[in-house]
């Protein structure tokens, strides 16, 4: 048990100073994971054991011959199932891509190799990561560790479930309007998403480009600012990268009470348009005791108001859903991925392969943005979008002149039971207004664990600054944690050796209930609604 109340900082510390192997690390975790998938459904893909024994095997002669001693050398870590990794299936959870291994690895995948990180397994998704709770994965059904009759949120469900059932100390997500932050909170973990531009998306499988951003998952701020350092950094083969140095504030972060003591004057705003109709009232109340914890210990605490943030959901959903409907577009059955059988032509190949490959959700995003892109309507949704979102930005510029963060809740509930979400498209959609706004203006952005709601599922706080001050977002973000104290962690509950709170057992579940992953496509389709009809 003591591994799984380890960080993972710690943990690589007592592998580099002989107290732990690599794979004695690697196979407590392997135990632990086949202990809790069958009931949280965490991954899709295991890497191979042999692979594992042999990377383990190569980390450790790596450390002690000198060549890895990072901060993470010989930890395990989970990538979230649309980053590509040679060799290992990369599916995007969804039809169209179930049998692709991609014949390279995305960036961030080899800075982590590179710094003797060992790649565990990948991580289920809301299919191409459209979606806000993980059920629309055509593959497989992820359940919230802390309550198996709730989902973990969406798009990095996986990657948020299998950190909180103690799977795996760090996961690697994508968030492109709280695919990290909102699961994160639903599961309560840290999940950190950067300024756009600081994390390569080479070998990332695109939903909206512009938007996109690669972020860590951890059980810590320390934690996460070690994997965002191993990751982040400009590279070459994705132009938007910045040459901005990156900067992790490493004695505050080993140092909780430095942390602490960088509050003083800290100017913090709390926008009253993120608590507004529609918020819980245990999550409003949660931010003002962690805003009043913060004013507290030094800092200048001062509500204000961010009026734009009303058009943050049209802008949002019209710009990823025209970008997603173009990124998507090259999956047509021709080169790889799913094609029909017995297609009569060329188009029925194309409408059929679509069709069948993809689930209702994707279809119905392709489909919004092949309008708001169509002759006539493309000034009056798609360009005053564009012009949204820059006034959006420009708002939030205007008060980071003034202030140096900003505390907003992660989301507006805690995490809702399955069924709930999915049969009211819209209420999905609207449940992104704590988050996308932070894509839109190409910010970094913290979710933190802050308690529990009265269903006892966690509630989480957000923190965002502006771009390239992921320092400042550190350091407020650790001072928080360490003001806010420890926090009961789901692996260490009684029941932990069921992955957390268990309200249904396994007799108990029917097929459904079980996930579709160990179904025949035919039957997953009938599963599935919407999969399987043309459009």
């Amino acid at each position: 048990m003591e591994l799984l109340q380890m960080q993972a900082e710690e943990l690589s510390g007592k592998i580099k100073s002989g107290e732990l192997g690599v794979w004695e690390a690697v196979s407590f975790y392997k135990e632990r994971a086949a202990l809790a998938e069958p009931e949280t459904g965490a991954f899709l893909t295991l890497t191979e054991e042999a692979a594992l024994k042999r990377r383990a095997d190569e980390v450790q002669e790596g450390i002690k011959s000198g060549r890895y001693q990072g901060s993470l050398a010989g930890v395990p870590v989970a990538v979230k199932d649309n980053i590509c990794t040679k060799g290992l299936r990369t599916s995007c959870a969804s039809e169209m891509l179930e049998n692709f291994v991609p014949a390279y690895d995305a960036t961030v995948v080899e800075r982590m190799q590179a710094a003797g990180m060992i790649v565990f397994g990948k991580t289920n998704l809301d299919e191409f990561a459209m979606g806000s709770t993980t059920e629309t994965s055509a593959l497989a059904r992820t359940k919230n560790p802390w309550n198996v009759q709730h989902v973990p949120g969406g798009s990095s469900g996986g990657s948020c479930a299998s950190v909180a059932a103690g799977e795996i100390p760090l996961a690697l997500g994508t968030d492109t309007g709280g695919s990290i932050r909102k699961p994160a909170a639903y599961c309560g973990v840290t999940g950190f998403k950067p300024t756009y531009g600081r994390v390569s998306r080479y070998g990332m499988i695109a939903y909206a480009s512009s938007l996109d951003q690669i972020g860590p998952v951890g059980r810590s701020v320390s934690d996460c600012a070690a994997l965002y350092g191993i990751i982040a950094g400009n590279d070459p083969r994705d132009a938007v990268t910045s040459k901005e140095e990156v900067r992790i504030p490493r004695t505050a972060l080993s140092d909780a009470s430095e942390a602490v003591g960088r509050l003083k004057g800290m100017r913090i705003g709390v926008p009253k348009e993120y608590l507004g109709e529609g918020t819980q009232e245990e999550v409003r109340k949660a931010v003002w005791e962690a805003a009043a914890l913060l004013a507290r210990n030094g800092a200048v605490v001062e509500e204000i108001s961010l009026p734009l943030t009303e058009y943050v959901i049209s802008a949002y959903y019209i710009i990823a859903c025209a970008e997603a409907g173009s990124n998507l577009a090259r999956f047509d059955g021709v080169k790889y991925g799913y094609r029909a059988k017995e297609a009569e032509g060329l188009q029925e190949m194309y409408r059929r392969s679509r069709s069948e490959g993809f689930g209702e959700e994707v279809k119905r995003r392709i489909l919004l943005g092949s309008f708001v892109l169509s002759a006539g309507y493309y000034d009056a949704y798609y360009l005053k979008a564009l012009k949204a979102k820059r006034l959006i930005k420009e708002e939030f510029d205007r008060t980071f002149a003034s202030f140096d963060c900003l505390l907003t809740p992660s989301a507006s509930e805690t995490a809702p039971e399955f069924g709930t979400s999915l049969p009211e498209p819209l209420r999905m959609y609207l449940s992104d207004i704590d988050t996308a706004g932070v894509n839109l203006a190409g910010l970094p952005a913290i979710s933190i664990p802050c308690g529990f709601g009265g269903n006892g599922l966690p509630l989480g706080i957000q923190l965002i600054a502006d771009r390239f001050c992921e320092e400042t977002l550190f350091c407020v973000a650790r001072a928080y944690e360490e003001l806010r104290g420890a926090l009961p962690a789901v692996w260490e509950r009684e029941d932990a050796g069921k992955a957390g709170t268990r309200q249904e057992s396994r007799g108990s579940r029917n097929e459904k209930d079980a996930g579709t992953a160990g179904m025949k496509k035919e039957e997953r389709r009938e599963c599935n609604a919407g999969r399987g009809k043309a459009v």
